[in-house]
């Protein structure tokens, strides 16, 4: 890989554990709706100790990097090393304690702990109503979310779950969903029993849903073309009508009618999703009875598309 590469993944890594940084330190700390991880067990010995949440990931993850690299191996390399490092590192750089200067132009930084609660600033949010949560909780999710997708786009990573969730997969065979739920929802349960509020695991499974929703966001792009399989009895029709009116090149899949056991021409196409309705349009017109499925398709590449490298 030449160093330009090198320079452009470890500056995506870069950017990513900033907003990383900004997303737990601003927004999901101070309101304690870490979605799961690591984060989520820094957040309960925070109550405990008074140490940052950023130390404590640092312990967690360390001998977490060292377990993924004796049981999982090289995967966990340099990269992912940099990744954890990084993002890490970002949480406790962008404490809000270490903006105060900002308070100078304008009413930025907030106390917000409540009696009997330990210290902590927020920034741009003034309180602890609920309102001021729900809107942390999508900041933070979103920036999280985003800040995650960029780090894995450019083979980084942040370690925390993936490591565990990894080893579970060697050895049990879980599916990695299967066990990102089971580790999560530990944590996420935890959080809530440390802190005896049932409604932070609401809004830890709800920053959850959206931080993966955010993540495939960045690490994949918007769906912004549509991937249609057609199955129909005027195959060369459709495929003149896509040549002409949508210039578009069709792939033809050899398939069989579970029914009746013929031999069928299944088109494949990608096209753009402002030209889904003209397709529908033209299969209407030539075969009535036409079947059509579409489904969202991410980093198409190729003649008529944008280009987007992904290359590894």
């Amino acid at each position: 890989m030449s160093i330009r590469n090198e320079v452009q993944d470890y500056a995506g890594i870069l950017a990513g554990s900033v907003l990383f940084g900004v997303a737990y330190s601003w927004f999901l700390f101070p309101f304690r709706v870490s979605p799961g991880g690591v984060a989520g067990l820094a957040q309960v010995l925070y109550q405990w100790t008074g140490t940052s949440e950023s130390i404590w990931m640092f312990g967690f993850n360390i001998p977490l990097f060292i377990l993924g690299y004796i049981f999982i191996g090289k995967q966990f390399g340099i990269r992912s090393l940099v990744g954890m490092l990084m993002s890490n590192s970002m949480c406790w750089v962008f404490q809000p304690s270490h903006l105060s200067f900002l308070s100078s132009y304008g009413e930025i930084v907030h106390n917000v702990a409540g009696e009997g609660q330990l210290p902590r600033l927020a920034v741009f949010l003034t309180g602890n109503s609920e309102m001021d949560i729900l809107l942390a909780s999508i900041a933070g999710s979103s920036l999280l979310g985003i800040g995650l997708g960029l780090i894995f786009k450019f083979r980084g990573s942040t370690g925390g779950t993936d490591i565990p969730v990894a080893i579970l997969k060697k050895y049990t065979g879980v599916s990695i969903s299967t066990g990102y739920w089971m580790v999560e929802s530990l944590i996420i349960l935890a959080v809530g029993v440390v802190f005896k509020n049932p409604v932070i695991v609401i809004w830890a499974y709800l920053n959850l849903f959206l931080t993966s929703r955010m993540t495939d966001f960045a690490s994949e792009g918007m769906p912004y073309v549509k991937a249609v399989m057609i199955i129909t009895d005027k195959p060369d029709e459709v495929r003149d009508a896509i040549f002409d009116k949508l210039n578009r090149g069709v792939t033809f899949l050899k398939a069989e009618g579970g029914y009746r056991r013929e031999e069928k021409d299944v088109i494949y196409v990608c096209i753009h999703r402002r030209q889904v309705m003209l397709l529908r349009r033209i299969l209407k017109r030539i075969d009535p009875k036409a079947f059509m499925v579409l489904h969202d398709a991410y980093d198409v590449m190729g003649y008529g598309f944008k280009q987007r490298t992904l290359s590894f």
